[in-house]
Order: structure tokens, then C-alpha cells, then sequence
């Protein structure tokens, strides 16, 4: 019975205990682990003046932590990527207010992962019931304008809708999926030939700058080496005009905290990092996240940010690799559109009426749009038109 779960929201996650909560984790999501998500409340990088203040809901039965949802209330609409400020615009111009409100996402990281956790052997549907429950009250006692629970694994999008109180909604991100390849010219081979030359020819370009790559686990980084990423990463948020989010403090508390999830692809001259990805790993998964370089080079963003982590995947066998928000370049680089699932409620029922107008068009344009980009990917074509693989999907 729903009763028997009683729901707390935390305001940090140093009020619960570590391993209680990585109890709830997948196998394949190193990012909501408790280390990772503390770090970014630990070193400033979410909590007070950034806009994202910690209302972690959590679900308890009988003492024991069987649930939780990281949520978070905000004051704007930035580091989502699942863009809603045309719903913004139109709260405003119904003279309502659209913020603050609530979002359950990993801070500043579009990727796809549980956002529902939940004991071994606990009801999915009975956690997740009740952890909704607790998104509501939030937004009650918040007076939140709406709940936005952003980049849901599909089994989550389908117990959201079987719940019945948020709209779904649609987008979609490049994704490189491992289709049982035993080598990276096993994928290369899945290529047209204009497309194998094209790529071959980056990597011959990328390999020409004569720099030394070397692929390290956050355990392997020293302290300087993370003193260097936390330069490349502001070099770049400096160079694209956007907020480094992530302040000085992550990166110094990196090394004794993230262990070994953290996987850099770094390029050095003369022994000194002048180029690097920084990237994230976890059972069948990987995720690229930050790139920098002090140093242009041709075609070394794509060996650093895609085919040395499409390299890595298929060495350790992982089912997929994820690079982030946007960019149709990873089209022809193989990483290929799938589609991202979201759920909303909006407290002004005007407001509501539109979303929930809206939603099914923009799905039907997002259906279009995947097929279209499915289209133009650089793979071999059967004569059916779909995609040819020379091997089984694995």
C-alpha cells in the first residue's frame, strides 16, 4: 500500500547515507551515484545563487531507504537541454509566473538514465507512485509553476504514463549504439565507402599533429592533470560564451571522490595536457561530457570526443555510448538519433491546456525528424532502405 512509504526531502545529500543510496543504482548510471551528485553540492556547483537548489525527494519504509528522485527547484532554465523556454514566454504573457520550478535531472548533464531509483526487489510502480506523490507536495509547499522529470529511461516513461498525472513529451539526442563489433573497423566497415574514406581520413589528419594520447581513469589523474582539465573546461565555456557551471572546488575534490568513473582521453606535447575529453564510465555505458584544448589542432575533437570513446566501447564490449546534447556532426561520425522522453505537470490549468495541445504535434515533428536524420546516416542500406549491419546487434 502507498501508505506504508513515507516520503522526506532532503535538502542535501550528506543527510543520507552513501551506501544506502547507491543501493538504489543501476549498474550502467555513474552519475547519479552519491558521489558524483554530493560533489556537485559539495564544491558550489549546484545549491545556493547557482539556481539549482538540492529537494531531494525520498522514499522510506520502515526505516530503510527504498527510493529517491534527485530534484532540484530553479530559477531559470539553463544546463537542462530539454528546452522549454517558449512555455516560459507564454506563462508570461498569461501574466503567471513560470519560475521557480522543479526538475529531476542530473545537474548540467544530458544524458538518459534512471531518474527513479529503487531498492533490489521493492515495486517499481508502488515507489514510483508515491515518489510522484512527493514531486506534488514539493511543488505545493514550493508554490513551483511545474515538475519536469527530464531524460527518463523508456520502462520509466512507461510507468509515468501509467501514473497518469504528467505529460510525456519527445525529443532526441545522437547516440552510438554497439552493434556486436569486435573492432572499431568492424564499425568502420557498417560505413558507406564515401563515409569509411571520410572518417579515415580524419583520424590520419588528428594523428599527424604528432601529440601523444593516452586514455586515464580518474584514479590515474593526478592533481595537476585535473588542475589542467579545470583550465581546458573554462578555456572552452570562455571561448563559446557559455557559464561555467562547475566551479574550482569540482575540480579539486574530483580526485578524492569520483574514483575511477571519470575516463580522459588526453593529448599532451611535451608531457603537458594541451587537449582532452573528459568522459564518464559505468558497466555497459559511456558517457563523453566535457572537451577543452589549449592547442587547435584538425580533426582532434573528433578523435578525442568520438572515435577513440567508439574505440574504448567496443575493446570493453559496452552496449553504448552517449555524447551529449545536440550536434548533427555526430550523424556521420555514426553516433545516430534515438529518441529522449521527459514528463511534465504545470500547475496553471490555461498553461497545462497548451503544453498538452502542443506535446503530440511536437512529437509527430520529433518521429519525423529521427527518420529524416536516420536517412542521412553514414551506414550501408539494405534494399529495404533500412540500415545493413554485418553483424548481429549485441
Amino acid at each position: 500500500m502507498r501508505e506504508s512509504i513515507d516520503i522526506r526531502i532532503l535538502s542535501s545529500l550528506g543527510s543520507v547515507d552513501a551506501d544506502a543510496w547507491d543501493q538504489l543504482v543501476g549498474e550502467d548510471d555513474p552519475f547519479v551515484e552519491h558521489a558524483f551528485l554530493s560533489l556537485l553540492e559539495q564544491s558550489g556547483s549546484v545549491g545556493r545563487g547557482s539556481g539549482w537548489e538540492p529537494t531531494h525527494v525520498t522514499a522510506w519504509q520502515n526505516g530503510r531507504l527504498v527510493g529517491a528522485l534527485p530534484f532540484y527547484l530553479k530559477t531559470h532554465s539553463y544546463g537542462e537541454y530539454i528546452f522549454d523556454w517558449g512555455w516560459a514566454d507564454a506563462a508570461v504573457r498569461l501574466g503567471v509566473g513560470y519560475y521557480p520550478k522543479l526538475v529531476s535531472m542530473v545537474p548540467l548533464t544530458p544524458v538518459t538514465g534512471r531518474r527513479f531509483l529503487f531498492a533490489p526487489g521493492a515495486d517499481p510502480g508502488m515507489v514510483i507512485g508515491r515518489l510522484i506523490d512527493g514531486c506534488l507536495d514539493v511543488a505545493e509547499s514550493t508554490q513551483a509553476s511545474s515538475v519536469h522529470l527530464l531524460f527518463l529511461s523508456p520502462e520509466e516513461q512507461e510507468w509515468v504514463a501509467r501514473d497518469g498525472r504528467l505529460m510525456k513529451r519527445l525529443s532526441f539526442q545522437f547516440r552510438w549504439q554497439n552493434a556486436g563489433y569486435d573492432t572499431f573497423e568492424d564499425f568502420v566497415g557498417d560505413f558507406r565507402s564515401s563515409m569509411r574514406k571520410k572518417l579515415r581520413k580524419e583520424r590520419r589528419i588528428a594523428a599527424a599533429a604528432d601529440l601523444r594520447i593516452e586514455a586515464l581513469r580518474g584514479d590515474e589523474l593526478s592533481v595537476a592533470d585535473w588542475q589542467e582539465l579545470e583550465r581546458l573546461y573554462r578555456s572552452t565555456c570562455g571561448r563559446k560564451g557559455s557559464y561555467p557551471y562547475l566551479t574550482p572546488e569540482f575540480f579539486e575534490r574530483a580526485p578524492s571522490v569520483l574514483g575511477d568513473s571519470p575516463l580522459v582521453f588526453a593529448a599532451r606535447d611535451e608531457g603537458r595536457i594541451v587537449a582532452a575529453s573528459v568522459n564518464f564510465a559505468k558497466g555497459g555505458h559511456l558517457y563523453g561530457r566535457y572537451w577543452g584544448a589549449t592547442q587547435r589542432h584538425d580533426m582532434l575533437h573528433f578523435e578525442l570526443c568520438y572515435y577513440r570513446l567508439i574505440e574504448h566501447a567496443i575493446d570493453h564490449r559496452m552496449r553504448r555510448f552517449e555524447a551529449g546534447a545536440q550536434g548533427t556532426h555526430k550523424l556521420r561520425r555514426g553516433l545516430m538519433p534515438v529518441p529522449i522522453h521527459s514528463a511534465h505537470w504545470i500547475r496553471n490549468p490555461v498553461l497545462a491546456q497548451a503544453v498538452a495541445d502542443f506535446l503530440p504535434r511536437e512529437a509527430f515533428s520529433v518521429e519525423q525528424q529521427i527518420q529524416e536524420l536516420r536517412h542521412h546516416g553514414p551506414f550501408r542500406r539494405g534494399g529495404d532502405g533500412e540500415v545493413a549491419r554485418t553483424r548481429a546487434r549485441g
